[in-house]
């Protein structure tokens, strides 16, 4: 049997639009589907499609170190120019919570940031030469 890649990542959040505005407005995104029934929206980048769910009020947030589940996910930047800018886009969003700035992976030559964006999913930005 085989496998391909990722056909979407179904995530989650705590605030739905918020979460939706940051795919769509800070990282340019499109808006594919909206389900008010649920309530979910389904974001893509015309590579990958990100379906986000919304939590019920008072849910508890993700803790990776004490809960089984996504630990987080990367989503890979052309360059090292193209990971600084998006993360000075990122980390002057409403709502972003930065883990840690673009540094070398390891020992490089790599390079990563780690944010929490405004829903709580922890995404890592990935250079990777």
């Amino acid at each position: 049997m085989e496998t391909l890649n990722i056909h979407h990542l179904g995530l989650a959040v705590s605030d739905l639009e918020a979460t939706t505005d940051f795919f769509t407005q800070c990282l340019g995104w499109s808006l594919v589907k909206k389900d008010s029934q649920y309530p979910a929206n389904f974001v893509s980048n015309d590579e990958l499609m990100i379906t986000l769910w919304q939590t019920n009020v008072g849910a508890n947030k993700f803790d990776y170190r004490q809960n089984v589940g996504l630990h987080h996910f990367a989503l890979k930047v052309p360059s090292e120019d193209a990971l600084y800018s998006l993360f000075n886009n990122i980390k002057a969003y409403s709502g972003v919570v930065v883990e840690f700035a673009p540094e070398l992976l390891r020992q490089g030559p790599a390079k990563h940031c780690m944010i929490y964006e405004p829903g709580g999913i922890r995404i890592e930005f990935i250079w990777a030469p």
